[in-house]
């Protein structure tokens, strides 16, 4: 049980362990305490490796800001797409700034994101390595399926969720993410407001990073075509279904006036329905 959503009266400061187990059968009896899930000591190995993968991706964003707030302080400006591709990369090599300080401090930035980008390499080269070990790994392949839930967004949504056959219902993974949208009702009026931001954080960012996919008009391109290779029909006809509903939802949603951020929390809470559903038709081996 969550310790947290165990409900505590207002003004009782009295705690004794008599007390506690009173009060946490007649909240058992009552059906008011929230489980959660434990994961082994296999996944949770798994989920610090994505963890530490996904904080140098957050570290390499932040040394590339500080380089390029450097740059602008200096009026510095790169002409074109500065996407840190080949081009972009050489031309940095070719800065030179009159005073040597000034030099020693942008080399310095420099080697931080070759670091940076170094280290997230080798994080996701042994997540590629340990996936193929780890008993989830069929459903981590599954939902690769979908468009936008490439290999680091499936591992990350598998190692912080676990299993999602815990989930009766695609509704419950939903509001267990944070992408349900949050509601201030009583009598006959009836208010929403944005997503409750509640549950896992790390799995609900990359699951919004990928619902961003579905902006552009459906088609299975060459790199989604080849993760459809060794997949069963059913995974893949699924797939394709969820294509064309979500790029529809968005375009519904954006002509109905909606901002773009708006639409893809739409967007994302019926991802995570088809996430949920893929899931539940992979077979998964049970754990060593």
């Amino acid at each position: 049980m969550c310790p947290l959503l165990i409900p505590r009266k207002p003004g009782d400061r009295v705690k004794t362990d008599r007390r506690d187990a009173i009060k946490w059968v007649k909240a058992l009896r009552m059906n008011d305490l929230t489980r959660v899930h434990v994961p082994d000591v296999q996944d949770e190995a798994l989920r610090d490796l994505v963890r530490a993968w996904g904080a140098a991706k957050q570290d390499l964003r932040q040394a590339r800001q500080r380089l390029k707030s450097f740059l602008l302080m200096h009026d510095v400006r790169y002409v074109g797409t500065a996407n840190w591709g080949p081009a972009h990369r050489r031309w940095l090599s070719e800065c030179v700034f009159p005073v040597p300080w000034s030099q020693l401090a942008f080399e310095e930035h420099r080697r931080a994101i070759e670091d940076r980008l170094a280290q997230c390499g080798r994080l996701e080269t042994a997540l590629r390595e340990a996936a193929l070990q780890w008993h989830w790994y069929p459903v981590v392949e599954a939902i690769q399926a979908l468009r936008g839930v490439q290999f680091t967004v499936a591992i990350t949504l598998i190692a912080e969720i676990g299993d999602l056959s815990r989930f009766e219902h695609s509704r419950q993974l939903m509001a267990w993410l944070g992408v349900t949208p949050s509601e201030h009702s009583s009598g006959g009026s009836r208010k929403l407001g944005g997503i409750t931001k509640a549950g896992n954080s790390y799995a609900r960012k990359v699951l919004i990073e990928a619902a961003w996919s579905y902006r552009f008009p459906a088609k299975v391109s060459r790199i989604i075509q080849v993760r459809h290779e060794h997949l069963p029909k059913p995974v893949v006809d699924r797939a394709w279904e969820a294509q064309l509903r979500l790029c529809g939802r968005y375009r519904k949603l954006t002509a109905r006036g909606k901002p773009a951020n708006v639409a893809v929390a739409g967007v994302t809470r019926e991802l995570a329905a088809y996430v949920w559903d893929i899931a539940r038709m992979t077979p998964v081996p049970p754990a060593a």
